[in-house]
């Protein structure tokens, strides 16, 4: 699950197995743009060259906004979407010459929109009943773009390993994973590394190895898709493994894609023994290493330097926040030296695509695709009897949110033994969208989608009433304390601890109150249960996506519990389903006023 575009500020205020062998992609051959002091007849002693970075793209083609059917806009007036970055990447091929650019993505490509979910469940890449699939957009958009390695992102192992080989079978660049291993072998899974060679009229070729890393965290967030099957050790464990074996193989420069932010967090705290965002901590602790491209946190970093502590070399680092929404361009100098060649300089930028067109090849080549997504989207489910709008579910009991918890009890509760129906049964969910909204009217398939935005599927496990206790404690970390007598200010009450909305759990079928005035572990108040207050030792079914069941966000107690009950249905196709099969969605069916903020025990809104 992506971190939320919000974290961007808190940062920039911090500051089933193929072979691994090595794959020499083509050599990247001379072109028209090349050194000012490469005079025919002499041997360069200086070249350039230039890696183009994107990540997170989230299977954003085009600058379209599936939820909204509308095109994307933004407060800060960027533009989603490959189609536009291509642009960019022609640009830079044009200035600089063919022969002098490399492409490069730092992961998560086919999960994200209605687009992705279209080709992963509706019409599947990997085909159903014994047919073909369809090419997924994604492999279509960037072997048109020449891509020359991407690293797996976690999303990638969201719709199971077989529809990733799929997609891996239909791009004509690797998908990089060194540290994403065989469970039984733990041998590489996927390709680790690729060399490119860039030639240079006159002299050797430039060997750039790219090595790719993806997020350890995947281990825990798709369980389901990878356990017994594959394993994901640390970025670092492995980054030292494979940078000095890219280092004998010749390279000139080493180059990491790492699906792993820049601060050494970690959103699962103890739950994995790995890092989440280690690029850094590769950066620091790994000698050898040029440059990373950096993924997974969805935020803008331009150019980041990290010093190497047994180097004292600079690693270069950059970030280009996320859905296409900017391009980063790595520049590399480097000079000739006894017949090898040497970084003498590097720098990195980040480039936004909102002033230039779309590609219209990837217009022509995607536009049937992108239109039947629409009208998926806009297919009709049933109506809803009014507004519903979940733009106050980060502090306010809403029915919109009592919709999720709806549909997650109903289902979980047709799906347990017998002694297991006898507990009390309740419901966990987070606000993902504030912007999210269910028509008075006709109801749709992206409205419900833009409220429920991960392709999360349903759990029932078991805590006592101690741990839910804890449970909701830690989910009202988010809250900033505010003082009694203090006034509210919606704007600056969430997100406290780098709590994003996503991360914050509400709860259903027990009554509690979250006391913002008193501090982090003492917040839950009057927590009980029809009535009566919620024993130490009471047992109970929580329904639980997928995500957070497996240890997501850190909450305690959760991933260790017993499982009661598991689906492979996403949670969105079953609200989508509780709709159709209703024909009408009503509150009054489903929405109660279970939990409030207070203040010293007075009640906030």
């Amino acid at each position: 699950m992506s971190v939320s575009p919000m974290n961007r500020r808190a940062f920039m205020q911090k500051s089933a197995v193929t072979g691994a062998a090595v794959a020499t992609a083509g050599a990247v051959g001379a072109g028209p743009a090349q050194a000012a002091d490469h005079h025919p007849g002499h041997r360069p002693r200086t070249w350039s060259f230039s890696i183009l970075g994107t990540t997170d793209l989230h299977s954003h083609v085009f600058d379209w906004d599936y939820y909204l059917d509308a095109a994307y806009s933004d407060k800060a007036g960027n533009s989603v979407g490959i189609a536009r970055v291509a642009t960019l990447v022609k640009q830079q091929r044009e200035a600089k010459g063919e022969d002098h650019v490399l492409l490069v993505d730092a992961g998560d490509i086919i999960q994200g929109t209605s687009l992705a979910y279209y080709f992963a469940r509706v019409d599947p890449i990997n085909g159903t009943g014994g047919t073909h699939g369809p090419r997924h957009p994604m492999a279509t958009a960037m072997n048109h773009m020449r891509y020359d390695a991407a690293a797996l992102g976690n999303h990638e192992f969201n719709y199971g390993i077989d529809l990733l080989r799929k997609f891996e079978s239909q791009c004509r660049f690797p998908l990089l994973g060194a540290n994403a291993l065989d469970a039984k072998t733990l041998r590489p899974a996927f390709q680790p590394y690729t060399v490119k060679r860039i030639r240079v009229p006159g002299a050797p070729d430039i060997k750039v190895g790219i090595l790719g890393l993806t997020n350890p965290g995947i281990a825990l967030w798709d369980k389901d898709n990878v356990s017994g099957r594959m394993v994901f050790p640390g970025l670092v464990e492995q980054a030292k493994k494979y940078v000095p074996r890219l280092r004998a193989l010749g390279c000139d420069v080493v180059f990491l894609t790492d699906h792993s932010g820049l601060d050494g967090s970690s959103s699962y705290g103890s739950e994995l023994p790995y890092v989440e965002n280690a690029s850094n901590l590769v950066a620091e602790q790994v000698p050898g290493i040029d440059a990373i491209l950096v993924g997974h946190t969805h935020v803008e970093v331009s150019s980041y330097t990290v010093k190497n502590e047994q180097t004292g070399e600079d690693v270069l680092l950059s970030e280009p926040y996320c859905w296409g929404m900017r391009l980063t361009v790595f520049d590399f100098d480097l000079e000739l030296h006894h017949g090898q060649w040497k970084v003498t300089g590097k720098k990195a930028q980040t480039l936004s695509p909102s002033n230039v067109e779309e590609d219209p090849e990837i217009t022509r080549l995607l536009k049937a695709d992108h239109e039947l997504v629409v009208k998926y989207v806009n297919t009709p489910v049933g109506t809803c009897s009014t507004d519903l709008s979940a733009a106050e579910s980060c502090w306010k009991d809403v029915p919109i949110m009592d919709f999720i918890h709806q549909v997650q009890m109903a289902t979980v509760a047709t799906g347990l033994s017998s002694a297991d129906a006898a507990l009390p049964l309740i419901s966990v969910a987070a606000p993902f969208s504030r912007t999210a909204d269910i028509p008075a009217g006709s109801v749709t398939i992206k409205d419900i989608a833009g409220l429920y935005i991960y392709d999360n599927t349903l759990y029932g496990k078991k805590l006592t009433g101690a741990q839910l206790k804890d449970y909701l404690e830690y989910a009202a970390k988010y809250y900033h304390q505010v003082p009694s007598g203090t006034k509210v200010d919606t704007a600056t009450l969430t997100n406290a601890n780098s709590f994003w909305d996503y991360m914050y759990d509400t709860a259903a079928g027990v009554d509690y109150d979250i006391d913002i005035a008193q501090p982090e572990g003492s917040r839950i108040k009057n927590l009980s249960h029809k009535g009566a207050p919620v024993a130490d030792d009471q047992v109970f079914v929580v329904a639980v996506n997928n995500y957070r069941a497996n240890g997501g966000s850190g909450y305690p107690h959760i991933a260790a519990a017993d499982i009661a009950y598991s689906s492979t249905n996403e949670i969105r196709q079953l609200m989508i389903d509780y709709v159709t099969a209703k024909g009408a969605l009503n509150p009054a069916d489903f929405a109660v006023t279970n939990w409030k903020l207070t203040q010293n025990g007075t009640a906030v809104f």
